[in-house]
Order: structure tokens, then C-alpha cells, then sequence
């Protein structure tokens, strides 16, 4: 076994170690394999709506829930109505506040959040589909609160006490930063995941956290997870986050970014495969390296965005393809970001092929093996056998034949190769890739 492989296991069982450490003060870590769902940004942005988020459950439940797909998450400023391009950005924008100073359901977009209920009846909803519920917060506290100045929740602490109204979001000016030396401010964190969890909050999307990275609002919320003593993932946006000290990361999140919002766009699925190849070996059971949402099918459904008009993702085919395959490969979180009553029968194959999902949730020693030019190779292995994946990609503007050096992938005796998504038995000699394309096989051994 070569220098580098062994420097690879070593990483990979470090950071298995470190996330088998009881989450939740329980013994079975959160986010084994990584999370799969759906959320509501790429195709609603902050203007979804309860019935939106309903009707992409009940699609999810009917069409996906039996290939793994579990998670539904209710993105950005659902506290929060009438914002637009132009208004968003204003320091204090309107939001709805409970009387602890903490963000509740615009009533507007979430009808049955009224009287206190918050989120509480749409995540039975959810969860009564056998499906599991997530939102998206931001750092900090509201502006609303810190101008009332209300109350910490089970304190005589004050919102103005605890708020650093220097430290603030750069795209969102609803919230600034909480002084995690002050007293009350951890108390402020506990008491937004005591509401979370008596809504039945699953998943926590946490925006503003890791670019630049704000390592003690993260190890607070984590803490404050782990006091509610209920499963909750925590993801940390956006991206990039700082390779500089994995450790820290994996250790407090189930899963971080990897890069800024991923669209529909080729460079930034050409970008993503510099990316995935330095986050691999920090991949592992508890700690996903996320290379953010899918976005396949209908998008930007609803948005005051011009750059953001509503189309179909601009990806063709082979380049959904090419995506699918690099984030099953490298193992990322699979967030569907389009709407889902709107996906075709080819776009629902791409996200129900049982062999690439299988890929995603069960290989190890997942990594870039290859690159040269425009050719790239990622290798898996399946455990208990010597099976083994290995995904070839196209990233120029031409079809190329590649002819692969089998023994030097380490494929060593008699296989039988299968094309994953065509499902047709391939001699591998020569594997022709098309532009912006890939072949997925798996090699079994025989």
C-alpha cells in the first residue's frame, strides 16, 4: 500500500473517531451516511410558503422517500414577508419576533404557525409522511429584539446585552452577531433550540456561520443542540469554509459548505471538482463536506431577482449527470433544490438510481485518483468485497476516448464492468466520455 493511501486511512479513521462522539448526549452519532432532501431556496428563494413546502413533502413521500430522500427544509426568511431585491438588504428589515426576542413564522407565508404554534404544526405534517423537518437560520439576534429589548429567555439578561451590533451579515442586516462572552448569550442559544425542538425541528440549516467562520456562535449552537437531548443536524453555510482547521468544523457540524451558492452553471460545476478534491479526506461518518444544493429541475419559481429568472436548470442532461455522479462520489449531502411536483421522469431517474445513491451512502475511500487535461477519475470501494466504483469525467468542450490504466487504479484480476446509469455491461478498455459528460462503472469482482 503506498505512502499515500495509508496518510488517507489514517485521516479518514481520525475523523471517524472524532464523529462517533455522542451527539445529543446519546451514543449513535448523528448524519452516519450523509443527509438527503429537498429545500425550498433554488426554486422559492425567501418567498416560500407553507402550501409550497407541503406539496414538495408530499411528492417526496410518494416519489422518493423509498430511495433514502428524507430531509424537507424551509430556507431563508420565512419570519419575515413583503422583503424584496431592493429592501433586503436594509439594516432591521421587518420581522416577526416572539416576546423572548427570538424569530417566529410569518404568519402571512405559514397560515397554521398562528397563536404560538410556529412551526410545530407543519413539521407534523411532515413528519406524518414518515419524513423529517428542517430550517434555515441566521447568526445572531434580531434587531426587533435588541430595539425592544427583551428578554433571554429564563434570564434577567437584557437582548442589548448580549448583541454585537458591529459584527454583521454582509447580505442580510436583520440580525447582527451575539457576544458569546457575555452573560446571557449562551442562554440566548439554548433558548431558540428549546423552540426548535418543541416544533420538532430535525435539521438546522445555520447561515452566516462559516464564511468567515464564527467559531464560538457554532460551538454555542451545537452546545444548545445538545442540550434539547433531540436529533438535530446541524449544517453550517455558507461556503467556502476554511480548510485551514477541519477539526473544529467536523467536531460541531454534521455538515459545512464547501463553496459559495452553487447555480446552474458549468464553471461552477467545473470549480467544484478543485474543491471536492481537497475536502475528501475530511469526509467521513458525522462530517459532510457539503458541495451545496442539486439544482435540478424548475427553478427560481418565485423571485425578484433578475439574475434569478425562472427557467429549468440551464444544466444539460450530461452535465446533471456529471453532477449527480461527482456528489454521490465524493460523498456530499444531497439537498434537491428544485421543485419537486415539477420534475420530470429523466430528472427523477438522475435522483433515483439506486447504484449512484448507493455510491453516496455506502462506499469509503472515496477520492481523485486521476487528472489529466480534461480527464478526471474518482475511485470508491465497497465494503466487504472488492468491488470497486470509479467515475470518469469529461470537464472539456469535446468527446474524448480515454483508455484506462486498470492496474494502476488498483484493479487487480478478473471484473466485470456495469455502466451504473445505463445499467449495461461495458468492456472498459477504451471508455468514451462525452463533452462535459461521464461514465459511471462499477467493477465487480469475478
Amino acid at each position: 500500500m503506498s505512502r499515500p493511501q495509508l496518510v488517507l486511512i489514517a485521516l479518514i479513521l481520525f475523523y471517524s473517531l472524532t464523529a462517533c462522539r455522542s451527539d445529543n448526549n446519546k451514543n449513535v452519532p448523528l448524519a452516519i451516511t450523509p443527509p438527503m432532501g429537498w429545500n425550498s431556496y433554488d426554486c422559492y428563494g425567501h418567498l416560500v410558503t407553507e402550501n409550497d413546502v407541503k406539496a414538495n413533502a408530499d411528492y417526496m413521500a410518494a416519489h422518493l422517500k423509498e430511495y433514502g430522500w428524507e430531509y424537507v427544509v424551509v430556507d431563508y426568511l420565512w419570519y419575515a414577508e413583503g422583503l424584496t431585491s431592493e429592501n433586503i438588504r436594509f439594516e432591521n428589515p421587518p420581522q416577526h419576533i416572539d416576546e423572548y426576542g427570538r424569530l417566529i413564522p410569518s404568519p402571512t407565508l405559514h397560515p397554521s404557525s398562528v397563536n404560538g404554534k410556529g412551526f410545530k404544526p407543519l413539521a407534523d405534517y411532515v413528519h406524518a409522511k414518515g419524513l423529517k423537518f428542517g430550517i434555515h437560520i441566521m447568526r445572531g439576534i434580531p434587531y426587533q429584539a435588541i430595539e425592544k429589548n427583551t428578554p433571554v429567555k429564563g434570564t434577567n439578561i437584557k437582548a442589548s446585552e448580549i448583541a454585537n451590533r458591529e459584527d454583521t451579515c454582509s447580505w442580510y442586516q436583520g440580525l447582527c452577531g451575539v457576544d458569546m462572552t457575555r452573560p446571557g448569550a449562551q442562554e440566548y442559544y439554548n433558548s431558540l433550540l428549546e423552540l426548535y425542538a418543541d416544533w420538532g425541528v430535525d435539521f438546522i440549516k445555520a447561515d452566516d456561520m462559516s464564511s468567515p467562520y464564527h467559531a464560538d456562535e457554532i460551538e454555542a449552537l451545537q452546545r444548545a443542540i445538545r442540550r434539547t437531548g433531540r436529533y438535530i443536524v446541524l449544517s453550517l453555510s455558507p461556503g467556502p469554509t476554511f480548510i485551514g482547521n477541519p477539526r473544529h468544523v467536523s467536531t460541531h457540524a454534521q455538515m459545512w459548505r464547501i463553496s459559495g451558492d452553487f447555480w446552474d452553471q458549468w464553471p461552477k460545476l467545473r470549480h467544484q471538482f478543485d474543491l471536492c478534491r481537497m475536502w475528501a479526506p475530511f469526509s467521513g461518518p458525522g462530517h459532510w463536506p457539503d458541495a451545496d444544493m442539486l439544482p435540478v429541475g424548475q427553478l427560481s419559481i418565485r423571485t425578484d431577482i433578475p439574475e434569478l429568472k425562472p427557467r429549468r436548470s440551464q444544466f444539460t442532461y450530461e452535465e446533471l449527470k456529471t453532477m449527480m455522479t461527482l456528489w454521490c462520489m465524493f460523498r456530499s449531502p444531497l439537498m434537491i433544490g428544485g421543485n419537486l411536483p415539477d420534475m420530470t421522469p429523466e430528472e427523477l431517474s438522475l435522483l433515483t438510481n439506486k447504484e449512484a445513491l448507493a455510491i453516496n451512502q455506502r462506499t469509503t475511500g472515496n477520492r481523485e485518483i486521476y487528472r489529466s487535461g480534461n480527464t478526471i477519475v474518482w475511485y470508491a470501494e465497497y465494503p466487504s468485497s472488492r468491488d470497486v466504483a470509479l467515475a470518469f469525467f469529461n470537464t472539456g468542450d469535446q468527446e474524448v476516448h480515454f483508455r484506462p490504466d486498470l492496474a494502476s487504479f488498483g484493479l487487480k484480476g478478473n471484473f466485470r464492468a456495469t455502466d451504473l446509469w445505463s445499467g449495461e455491461t461495458v468492456a472498459p478498455e477504451e471508455i468514451p466520455i462525452p463533452a462535459h459528460g461521464c461514465v459511471l462503472l462499477k467493477f465487480q469482482s469475478i
